[in-house]
């Protein structure tokens, strides 16, 4: 069995968002981090492969630097990386990059795939979003999908295609052995060239061209304000709770 899990390099928003005069993220003005939600995906196939011994395969599509974040995660326990990254695929929103990330998925290996939804429809795969638990038992997978009121059981069968949640599992870090080894391990990189003769690859559905939407604007999420505590259960408290709720048109 082989797993194929996506990730995506994506600006620090904890500090400062750099925007261009345009409206969108200034990326190179920013740090970036490993996507949270993509870790807790790397991490169940790790368990996987502890389990199992199957193969690990990370797959981010982006600039030249996510090498970097690609090293780190070879890394972690992962035994292969790919990189897709070309000018030709710039601009590409989520239609767009699920072209892209299928046809590099499919040059992996065309028996099974781990990405979004959409690349899920793309490969003709069944899929399950919002996996909070998973089992391997054989060539099925026994997986919680999280609800807003509980959970849903679901068995599959391989190839398919899971979506994480990140209360799935906490990522495990870097080992000293795994930093030794990282660079030792195979990392690809998959450019226009390597993937124009797949299907999917068109100049019309990739890149800017390619992509229905796009981001109008983008901003640093307004900083809250501090919160005010008032103490006390008796009448006065609770008429001058009612009172700034009035000032302030909350109710």
């Amino acid at each position: 069995m082989k797993c194929i899990v996506c990730v995506k390099q994506v600006p620090d928003t904890s500090g400062v968002v750099a925007v261009k005069e345009d409206g969108t993220m200034d990326r190179a003005a920013m740090a970036t981090i490993t996507n949270h939600d993509d870790l807790a995906a790397v991490e169940a196939a790790l368990r996987i492969k502890d389990a199992t011994g199957c193969k690990v395969v990370v797959v981010s599509m982006g600039p030249p630097p996510a090498e970097g974040m690609l090293r780190e995660l070879l890394a972690m326990g992962c035994d292969e990386a790919v990189l897709v990254s070309a000018r030709e695929f710039g601009g590409s929103d989520t239609y767009a990059t699920s072209q892209i990330l299928a046809a590099a998925i499919q040059a992996i290996d065309g028996d099974t795939a781990q990405v979004g939804p959409q690349i899920a429809e793309k490969l003709h795969l069944p899929q399950v979003s919002y996996v909070a638990e998973i089992a391997v038992e054989n060539k099925a997978v026994t997986v919680k999908r999280l609800l807003e009121d509980g959970y849903m059981a679901i068995k599959v069968q391989t190839p398919c295609l899971l979506t994480c949640v990140k209360e799935l599992n906490d990522a495990r870090y870097m080992s000293v052995g795994g930093i030794m080894e990282c660079y030792n391990k195979p990392l690809e990189i998959y450019n226009y060239e390597t993937l124009k003769d797949d299907p999917l690859i068109d100049v019309d559905t990739i890149g800017l061209k390619g992509s229905p939407t796009n981001v109008y604007k983008s901003f640093s999420p307004p900083v809250k304000g501090a919160g005010m505590m008032m103490e006390g259960a008796d009448k006065a408290t609770v008429e001058k709770l009612v009172s700034i709720l009035n000032d302030k048109h909350i109710i």
